[in-house]
């Protein structure tokens, strides 16, 4: 349907990026570094008891600013869930 098809990849699978990410830690590291997130919202973040939750509150929070957000942790997701990635890509 025309409406999935323009949706930015992150937005698209984030149910499924939610619950099957499962190393958190390394991909916050990444957005830090990479000035999406900020100190206060990393250790917030990083505080969190479960990948879901910290998936959820990316989501939330610093996702919600808009393409290029979203672009750098797609490419973050690629070099760290290559295979999730790719087993998403391939569906559709």
């Amino acid at each position: 349907n025309e409406g999935t098809k323009n949706q930015h990849f992150v937005d698209k699978y984030q149910l499924q990026l939610t619950e099957r990410v499962s190393h958190m830690d390394p991909i916050l590291d990444r957005l830090l570094d990479r000035g999406v997130l900020q100190r206060e919202a990393y250790i917030t973040i990083r505080a969190l008891p479960t990948s879901r939750k910290k998936m959820r509150e990316l989501y939330c929070g610093c996702l919600q600013a808009g393409a290029a957000s979203k672009d750098i942790f797609y490419q973050i997701l690629l070099e760290n869930e290559k295979f999730l990635i790719e087993d998403l890509n391939t569906k559709h």
